[in-house]
């Protein structure tokens, strides 16, 4: 089953297991490495913003 961003997500922060037919090269594992960092900073972000829209 490979439809959807939710799981392409949960694959990214290792919450599902990979699909065994994906390719796996040194680019890919790269590409998935930065999309992971980008989008943890992403959600420490919305965090960030939605403590500050409450605190004031």
């Amino acid at each position: 089953m490979k439809s959807g961003i939710w799981n392409q997500i949960l694959t990214y922060f290792y919450i599902r297991k990979r699909d065994a037919s994906d390719p796996r090269n040194i680019n890919i594992s790269m590409m998935h490495g930065m999309n992971r960092i980008s989008l943890f900073m992403f959600f420490v972000a919305i965090v960030v913003m939605l403590v500050r829209l409450f605190r004031h």
